[in-house]
Parts: C-alpha cells; sequence; structure tokens
C-alpha cells in the first residue's frame, strides 16, 4: 500500500495581483512563474521531493520525506526572493488523487486563492518517521515510443506538440479516472505518474486506453521508495529496460 505525501502550493492573491494597480506585462507574468517553479523545485527537489507546475499559479509537489519545518523554510525563502507568497496544504493518503484532494480542501477551508488575507497558509500533516516505508511512492515514468522518428524529426514543431498533447491529455485522464493517479507532463514526450499500488495490467490496460483513442504508443517503467527521487530514479532505469528490451511495462 502506497502512503504518498502530496503538498498543494498556491500563490497567495495571484490573480489581483496581476493586475494591480494594472494589468502586468505578460512576459513579466510568464518569467516569475517559471522562475518560481524553477526555485520551488529546486528547494523541494533539494530535499528529495518533486514539483509540478501545473497551472503554475497551482503547483502539485510529492514532499514524503518532508516535514512542516521544512515547508516553513521554503515559504520564508520564496517570501525573500519574490514580491508574492506561496500557501501550501499537505496531506497523506493510500492513494495520490485522495491526498490532494485533502490538501485542497485544507487551502479552500482557509480562504480564496484570491483572498487578499489569505497569507502563506500552512495545514496539514505529513507521513511521521516511524511510519514511513520503502515502497511508500510509486513512480511510473511513461513516454512515447519512437517520438523522434515519428513526430519531432516528421512533422511541423506545433504538429509534434499536438500530437504528444494528444497523449497526455489521454493519459491523465485515464490514470486519473481509473486508477487515482496524478499525471504530468514534464517535457519532451515524458509524463510522470504518481500512482497507487498498481500492478501490470494496469499499466498495459493505460497504454491500450492512449492507444486506441489517439494512436499513438507509450511505454512506461515503475518504480518505489521512501521519496519521490528514489521511486523517480528507479521508473527511469525500468524505462531503460523497456527502451533496450522493446517491452511496454517493467518494473524497476
Amino acid at each position: 500500500m502506497t502512503n504518498t505525501q502530496v503538498t498543494l502550493i498556491q500563490i497567495d492573491n495571484y490573480g489581483p495581483w496581476t493586475v494591480t494597480p494594472e494589468p502586468r506585462r505578460e512576459v513579466d507574468l510568464q518569467t516569475l512563474q517559471s522562475r518560481l517553479y524553477a526555485d520551488l523545485s529546486q528547494l523541494v527537489g533539494n530535499r528529495d521531493g518533486y514539483v509540478f507546475f501545473t497551472r503554475f499559479d497551482n503547483m502539485v509537489a510529492v514532499t514524503n520525506g518532508l516535514d512542516v519545518d521544512d515547508h516553513r523554510l521554503i515559504q520564508e525563502s520564496v517570501r525573500n526572493r519574490y514580491p508574492v507568497t506561496v500557501s501550501f496544504g499537505i496531506a497523506t493518503g493510500t492513494t495520490p488523487v485522495q491526498a490532494l484532494s485533502d490538501a485542497t480542501d485544507l487551502l479552500q477551508e482557509a480562504g480564496s486563492a484570491q483572498d487578499k488575507s489569505r497569507r502563506e497558509i500552512l495545514d496539514g500533516r505529513v507521513v511521521e518517521e516511524e511510519f514511513r516505508t520503502d515502497d511508500d511512492v510509486h513512480v511510473a515514468h511513461f513516454d512515447v515510443n519512437d517520438a523522434t522518428g515519428k513526430y519531432t524529426d516528421e512533422l511541423d514543431a506545433f504538429g509534434a506538440f499536438i500530437h504528444i498533447e494528444q497523449a497526455y491529455a489521454s493519459l491523465m485522464r485515464y490514470m486519473y479516472e481509473a486508477n487515482d493517479a496524478l499525471s504530468f507532463f514534464v517535457g519532451g514526450d515524458n509524463v510522470i505518474a504518481v500512482c497507487p499500488d498498481l500492478d501490470e495490467r494496469d499499466y498495459a490496460d493505460a497504454i491500450e486506453y492512449v492507444r486506441e483513442e489517439t494512436g499513438i504508443p507509450l511505454k512506461v517503467g515503475v518504480g518505489e521508495g521512501r521519496n519521490a527521487h528514489r521511486a523517480g530514479i528507479a521508473a527511469k532505469h525500468a524505462l531503460e529496460v523497456c527502451r533496450a528490451d522493446g517491452t511496454l511495462v517493467e518494473f524497476d
């Protein structure tokens, strides 16, 4: 059984801030969002967690191994570097979807994302060290079979992007609805899914669903670990076995 710790990261009062005292240049907003994501990715990553950008004003982190003090220090670092602050809702669950739902409830109960009085909320609970195990986090690393040959080197850049995004959207929806998993596009033709304890048939069904819906073939490597970093590295090694052996699903 997995025990995923998820942190919902939400920029405080971001919508009103982008138009106060007048609408800010889009290039400046995009720069701020990308730099904030990069900093959060490093701050959490240095503690063996993962951050995924989702909508940028909302980000999802897998934070097994980070305690409340770690979260507080990250909030302080953001406050010192940026004109905006961030709130954190932390929750755990046997599925990533359950954990994220509970983390979302914590922030929503604390006030609207556009509430001027809501600042740097830090609420929730973590997986205490005594309850942590070596298979708390399951990560699946998907990619497209021969994406370079079929899309990058054959289609115009935007056409290739459309095909990859179609596969991502199909996979994301299927994994969320069928398996209570959270899937995130991480660049190129790669999707990382944070999953409950699934078997080979579950992953094969997901790959078949995407192929039937979009015509795009996928493969996946799956790993587990005490934190996102360990599980993710294991998934990468399993994916390399897929590439070497021509298989569709491999577990590290």
